[in-house]
């Protein structure tokens, strides 16, 4: 222990004087940093100005960058608004068109009975959220009036057309379902009135669904704008190709009435959207956000707004749609503005920083004065407390191996002497003592040889790999059964700990073998700017579990009786190596054969130089 303590005190000591050496050095390039530093000069004033100037191109660029996405999203959102009322007029003209299908498959031959049921099946409610009901309109000429009303009085005895008009042709609802919301419309004439009656005879002579103009829907109690959805069907089921067989054979249309705020709500409801909207049609409002939501959602001042002109059957629907508040809270539009001050912030703590430093480094520097003459002081009686460990260490080496070769001469004379009258107990118990001297005295050789390590540099010389660990197994007790393996490698490396760390693994590698014959192979290659050497043997393996152990002092995986060592072997190699900046490692399966990987780095040629 007294060698190891002693290696300890003096690798300590040498990392003190190391860290001192350096650290006056670096006291006295400080003291003249600090008199430079203890004034603001131009590059100060320059950092502050790049500062400010970039504080002022953040905030720009971000500001155009919000900007940016904040229109992108803008459009997004009005694109969004103006396809979904087009999927959703689409929605109703499939249903619309599924029942001109269905009266087409009656023959034109249609009951209120008929049209309850094939309704019902539908589920309008839930099916086509918004629309107010789905029906029937008949075209009647003037001729077949008396008899369709006839007809239709037969299941309806209150059944009537109104109002009355100037018109040589009517066109009254004759069959609407839901019937309970829509009961005011039945036989109302769309001939009546003008954009019902235009809208009506364009879906007829275009042959295809159409919108009528802003109307207010008879069965609206409060009298909003809304319009009526066409979509007509003829005789003999095919729409005719041109106008005239188209007017000649029209037999009625399919129609679906809407209030506006009613079919918004359904589609856009304002929780969902983050715009305000405005539609039109010729001048005429359909719909409006600042009539039918809470104030608290619509912005006065919008950050955005566009005017879209959209051509939706027949029609032109003006939209206009404006950001609203839920926009402009989730804009983060004051980011720029949150740059600017942060960066503001900075500018100002930079300038606070070098006033402060300029005025700190001048006490700064009779400290560092102060710290300097201690260093030299503390250097000085480390050197000579260096000195004093590594002669104290030479003695007390001397002084250990001293008795303990005189114990093992004592041992020796007695065995000699006494060999004839020593019982064989005592005889061992001499061998035991011999073999427990030696072992000491070995330990001791490899303990001075660890505390060694690292006082000496020994410089790199070109080294036979082969030649070397050949020589090494030579001077080796093994059996004559065991072979070494090496490869021809020329390498640049101090020649001497690479001889102890050879010397140790393939001792170990001989003296835990469990047969008499064995064979070690020694490999090596080079990457990455280190040697990579593995010694190799088939004794038996080492278990995972005890790679750490078996690197630490004093340790053995096998008794000492069974064999002879310190126990210091791995370890005094592992600390060689690491010295010069490489690795040991230990690699097996735990059941046979064990690898020892070393990576030592390659020296540079010009240091051989």
């Amino acid at each position: 222990m007294l060698a190891l303590a002693l290696s300890t005190q003096f690798e300590k000591n040498k990392v003190i004087m190391n860290l001192n050496a350096n650290e006056i050095t670096s006291a006295t390039d400080n003291r003249q940093k600090l008199i430079y530093s203890s004034q603001i000069h131009w590059f100060h004033w320059l950092i502050i100005a790049l500062s400010a100037l970039l504080t002022y191109g953040a905030w720009y660029i971000a500001s155009e960058q919000v900007d940016k996405r904040l229109s992108e999203r803008f459009e997004r959102e009005s694109l969004q608004v103006i396809e979904l009322v087009k999927e959703r007029m689409q929605l109703y003209e499939h249903a619309l068109l599924g029942a001109v299908a269905h009266i087409d498959a009656s023959d034109n031959h249609l009951t209120n009975a008929q049209w309850k049921n094939y309704s019902n099946s539908l589920q309008i409610d839930k099916a086509y959220p918004g629309i107010n009901g789905l029906g029937v309109i008949f075209n009647i000429q003037e001729k077949n009036l008396a008899p369709f009303i006839e007809a239709q009085q037969k299941d309806r005895p209150n059944f009537g057309i109104h109002p009355a008009h100037n018109e040589h042709e009517y066109w009254p609802i004759t069959y609407i379902e839901p019937l309970v919301t829509n009961q005011q419309a039945v036989g109302l004439d769309m001939a009546f009135e003008q954009n019902r009656y235009s809208g009506i005879k364009k879906s007829r002579d275009t042959g295809l669904a159409q919108l009528t103009g802003p109307i207010t829907l008879v069965q609206d109690a409060k009298k909003t704008p809304g319009f009526l959805f066409f979509a007509p069907f003829y005789q003999q089921g095919s729409t005719p190709n041109s106008v005239e067989t188209r007017r000649r054979t029209i037999q009625g249309v399919t129609y679906a009435p809407f209030i506006m705020h009613k079919l918004i709500s359904g589609t856009l409801a304002i929780n969902k959207r983050h715009v305000t909207l405005k539609i039109s049609d010729n001048g005429q409002s359909l719909y409006s956000d600042i009539d039918n939501v809470e104030a608290k959602s619509i912005d006065l001042k919008p950050l955005f707004s566009s005017q879209i002109m959209v051509e939706l059957y027949g029609r032109e629907w003006l939209f206009v749609i404006d950001s609203n508040l839920s926009f402009r809270k989730a804009s983060g539009q004051n980011q720029p503005y949150f740059i600017l001050a942060g960066g503001i912030f900075i500018d100002l703590l930079l300038l606070a920083l070098f006033i402060v430093l300029s005025r700190t480094n001048r006490r700064s520097l009779d400290y560092a004065d102060e710290v300097t003459r201690e260093l030299k002081v503390k250097t000085k009686r480390l050197i000579k407390s260096n000195q004093d460990l590594e002669q104290f260490a030479y003695v007390a080496s001397h002084d250990l191996k001293s008795p303990l070769n005189a114990i093992k001469k004592l041992v020796s004379w007695i065995s000699e002497d006494c060999e004839k009258i020593l019982p064989d107990s005592s005889k061992e118990h001499l061998a035991l003592l011999v073999n427990r001297t030696t072992r000491m005295n070995k330990l001791l050789d490899d303990l001075l040889d660890y505390a060694r390590i690292g006082r000496h540099n020994f410089p790199p010389e070109q080294i036979e790999l082969k030649t070397t660990a050949d020589g090494i197994f030579s001077l080796l007790d093994h059996p004559v059964d065991f072979k070494l393996s090496v490869d021809e490698q020329q390498l640049l490396m101090p020649r001497t700990p690479l001889e102890i760390v050879l010397r140790n693994l393939i001792s170990n590698a001989i003296k835990h073998h469990d047969k008499t014959s064995g064979h070690i192979q020694i490999s090596c290659t080079q990457a990455n700017n280190m040697h990579h050497i593995c010694v190799q043997d088939d004794g038996p393996g080492i278990p995972s579990e005890l790679f750490d152990k078996a690197l630490e002092m004093f340790q053995t995986l096998r008794p000492r009786d069974k064999v002879e060592g310190s126990g210091m072997g791995l370890s005094l190699s592992k600390k060689t190596i690491e010295h010069y900046g490489g690795t040991l490692t230990i690699e097996s399966d735990g059941i046979r054969g064990t690898k020892i990987m070393v990576l030592w780095p390659v020296t540079p040629e010009k240091l051989e130089k």
